[in-house]
């Protein structure tokens, strides 16, 4: 099953007291990227979000929101720091002063300085609102998922036309190359008319030259290569997992046997199939760099 990098998903609810939406977009990129913005209640818990998106995500650009709310308490109890607040605010003002700046923001300045201001908070509800986030983010990756499983299926159907296109055009070739090779025996056999009259000529020589040259341009294991690979990229395409690394592995071989053949050929129209292939297989490498 293909899975694909771009995805949505969105979890919300009223639970417990609280309020709580978490939004999910995720886009492509070889590693897992993830821009995360989170309450100031759960900052410490960053490194486990980032563990939950790793593990249920795998890769990708990620940018989660999440957004709580307590509902129906009334604003929470705050502790003002009064030692800490007069050192920040003397300290601003002498500093002012020194400068001979302007002194009207300096309460403001100092009392939205760090740990001045602290909500006093019980760490049950701490535990509770970590909890609720925990539940709901998994929730929306379950979301995000399911979103990049119905594109990934649309990436799949994608794929097998291209390589199925391949597999077309490698039987056109498969089908002419008895006239290609008529073409070259023929094209050899007059050039051994025009050397057999030269005086100098070494036949033994020339004949093992000429079982040299057409092996060289024997495409048979080329052909037989390519079809196997195309073979096994369809059997990778329905593994329970998604394997795009695996996938772009593959169409790298897909590419250097498609080259062989197209070097080796000598032929016009092999020669034009391979372009077809090419083409197919370039379409195949931009798709793939959205499938995980």
């Amino acid at each position: 099953m293909l899975k694909s990098m771009t995805g949505y998903g969105i979890s919300k609810g009223n639970e417990g007291g609280y309020s709580i939406t978490i939004e999910l977009r995720t886009l492509n990129s070889k590693f897992l990227d993830a821009s995360v913005r989170l309450p100031k209640v759960i900052l410490d818990k960053e490194l486990e979000v980032r563990n939950l998106l790793s593990a249920g995500l795998v890769r990708g650009k990620v940018s989660l929101s999440v957004d709580l709310k307590k509902e129906g308490d009334g604003p929470e109890k705050v502790e003002v720091n009064k030692p800490l607040f007069e050192a920040y605010y003397n300290e601003f003002k002498k500093m002012a002063e020194g400068v001979d700046a302007n002194q009207d923001d300096i309460f403001r300045l100092a009392l939205h300085s760090p740990d001045v201001l602290n909500v006093d908070r019980d760490v049950k509800e701490n535990v509770q609102e970590w909890n609720l986030i925990k539940k709901y983010l998994t929730k929306c990756i379950a979301h995000c998922n399911e979103f990049r499983e119905a594109e990934g299926e649309t990436l799949r159907k994608e794929l097998l036309m291209y390589v199925d296109n391949i597999g077309d055009y490698l039987e056109k070739i498969r089908a002419q190359d008895g006239d290609r090779l008529k073409v070259v025996k023929d094209r050899i056999q007059g050039h051994i008319v025009e050397i057999g009259q030269n005086e100098d000529f070494d036949k033994n020589r020339y004949e093992q030259e000429m079982i040299y040259y057409i092996e060289k341009l024997d495409i048979s294991e080329e052909m037989v290569r390519l079809g196997s690979h195309l073979d096994y990229f369809k059997e990778i395409m329905e593994l329970p997992d998604s394997q795009g690394k695996k996938l772009g592995f593959i169409s790298q071989e897909l590419g250097r046997e498609i080259n062989t053949i197209g070097s080796k050929a000598n032929y016009a129209e092999v020669q034009r199939h391979v372009v077809c292939m090419k083409d197919e297989l370039e379409k195949i490498k931009e798709q793939l760099l959205n499938v995980i």
